[in-house]
């Protein structure tokens, strides 16, 4: 399907974080992935270990990334990728909430520190 409107959208829900899903395989999508990823303020997720590349761009707010050790706090219009086998670490230092946009390849997996694997729905 070549249109995904704000109601289709798919929500999910882990680590403190909305994920909003707008194009993935179970929408339509064969390549890749995107999502808008809504951080309230003063939360952070677990580290993770990404299968595949991710673009990251702030739509709101600010965010901190960090992958493999190097950190930075972005603002609106920021961006930042992060490669395959990268940790990745994001988080919202701030009083506000952010908003982030989110492109990946289908498939994206993510491991945790526990060694458990993650294959979230909206990167499928």
């Amino acid at each position: 399907m070549p249109f995904i409107t704000a109601n289709e959208a798919v929500v999910h829900d882990m680590h403190g974080v909305r994920f909003v899903s707008y194009a993935a395989s179970a929408l339509g999508s064969r390549e890749l992935c995107a999502w808008r990823g809504e951080v309230p303020a003063g939360s952070s997720g677990p580290p993770h270990t990404i299968s595949r590349e991710e673009v990251f761009l702030v739509l709101s707010g600010s965010l901190e990334l960090t992958i493999d050790g190097s950190t930075r706090l972005l603002g609106a219009g920021d961006v930042a990728i992060a490669p395959a086998g990268a940790t990745l670490g994001v988080a919202n230092p701030t009083e506000e909430p952010a908003g982030m946009w989110v492109t990946t390849s289908v498939g994206l997996t993510a491991t945790l520190p526990d060694g458990s694997l993650i294959s979230p729905p909206w990167a499928s």
